[in-house]
């Protein structure tokens, strides 16, 4: 039964009022909205617009038209998943939580992880007829709190899933820390197939979440011939396609933006357009088969990212040289530098065998400690150039190369040594 109500109360509870997910039309100071009732802590109502946002009307102004009520529209649960079709790639999905996997608390405003990769499986039915998927929850959790020790697990997971004849594996993550992930899982792994990062920047409750794209687009590159490991995230701020990043060349640029990550001083991959699943490569890559599956998972967590600032004292860089680090990367200014201060710690470390590698806080771009007397000095001191390796790829490079060897020389090579994609002969700072 459809009728004309006046907003006033937030439970809705009179008989002939909407309810929370009905179908609405609500009129407000001349202007009219259709959408979606959502749950709100506020004074206001919300309403999800048919193109997918949020908007808040104060409910002293609101006049609302029942169009629809939730039932008649419901999906039923699903109880198992849906049944493999032998003609189908088969596709391994790893759960380690985040906003892809999370949705809201209402009671508290604050986002969970909650979903597992069935969950999403099941969220998301256009999936089922792009694969067969074996679904694994390898951690729930938010990725600010990833650890090294997680990546290693990680990895092995992947692994093994590909051993035993997965196709391709789709990673679900966090975005805060997934490029920390994806470039730690770059080095460790080489893959014959592809192994696809991906996540949300909204949670699938959330109006204009960014999740069911993402996870289509990417379960599109899982059975691509793209056999690297690459994060998948939206390219735009409309859904019509994603970006596929080097796992090594890319950053999150943006807090809360759809299309937060951006590849940093190289093309992205390829992009994938929504919703044709089409697949535009944009730069070379390694192809499907290409390499022999093969794990090195063998890290130095023990390592550190210190960040230069003007009139910084160097206490930071000494007191890692002397706690047990076995590793330090600097972020320095322009090229790779720092204040003079700080040479003559830069030599003590690498005099105790602590490698020191000089990256830039600049986002794009190469550093070259051989323009000024500066850069030259800290060369001296035994620093090793970053080259266009952003800050946080380095770390875990280096975390990485000593978890290989712990000989000076040969930390210097393999730093110097392209390895997953993470070094260029020359920058580009266009998608």
């Amino acid at each position: 039964m459809l009728g004309i109500v006046f907003y006033h109360l937030p439970q809705f509870k009179d008989i002939m009022q909407a309810e929370i997910y009905d179908k609405v039309r609500i009129e407000s100071e001349g202007a009219s909205y259709e959408g979606t009732l959502m749950p709100s802590q506020t004074d206001s109502i919300v309403l999800k617009l048919k193109n997918g946002y949020n908007i808040g009307i104060r409910k002293n102004k609101a006049r609302i038209t029942l169009l629809e009520k939730k039932e008649e529209k419901m999906a039923q649960p699903v109880s198992a998943l849906p049944k493999k079709k032998k003609v189908l790639p088969n596709i391994s999905i790893l759960s380690t939580g985040g906003t892809i996997a999370s949705k809201i608390d209402y009671r508290t405003g604050a986002v969970t992880s909650q979903f597992s990769a069935e969950d999403i499986l099941r969220a998301i039915p256009e999936l089922e007829e792009m694969a067969n998927y074996n679904c694994r929850m390898i951690y729930s959790i938010l990725s600010e709190n990833m650890k090294p020790s997680y990546w290693v697990e990680l990895a092995r997971a992947v692994y093994e899933e590909i051993k035993n004849g997965a196709d391709g594996v789709i990673i679900t993550h966090g975005t805060d820390t997934m490029m920390y992930t994806a470039a730690a899982l770059s080095f460790m792994l080489e893959t014959p197939v592809p192994v696809v990062l991906v996540g949300s920047q909204r949670s699938a409750d959330r109006p204009s979440s960014d999740n069911a794209m993402n996870a289509i687009c990417a379960a599109a590159v899982a059975t691509s011939d793209i056999a690297e490991v690459c994060v998948v995230m939206h390219g735009g701020t409309s859904d019509d396609f994603c970006y596929i990043h080097r796992g090594t060349k890319v950053r999150k640029m943006h807090t809360s933006r759809r299309d937060a990550f951006q590849s940093i001083n190289a093309r992205p991959i390829g992009k994938v357009e929504y919703p044709s699943r089409e697949i535009k490569k944009l730069s070379s890559h390694v192809k499907r088969g290409e390499k022999r599956l093969a794990l090195h998972d063998k890290l130095e967590p023990k390592c550190a990212l210190i960040k230069y600032a003007t009139g910084a004292s160097g206490e930071s860089l000494l007191f890692h040289s002397g706690s047990g680090y076995k590793g330090i990367v600097v972020e320095g200014t322009g090229l790779g530098h720092v204040s003079t201060e700080w040479i003559p710690l830069i030599r003590n470390a690498t005099d105790a065998g602590i490698p020191v590698v000089m990256t830039s806080q600049c986002i794009n771009g190469r550093v070259c400690d051989r323009v000024y007397d500066t850069g030259r000095d800290i060369l001296k001191a035994g620093a090793i150039e970053g080259e266009d390796m952003l800050s946080e790829v380095a770390l875990v490079k280096l975390m990485w190369v000593l978890g290989q060897t712990q000989e000076n020389d040969k930390v210097k090579e393999m730093m110097h040594t392209n390895i997953a994609g993470e070094l260029t002969r020359s920058t580009c700072i266009s998608s």
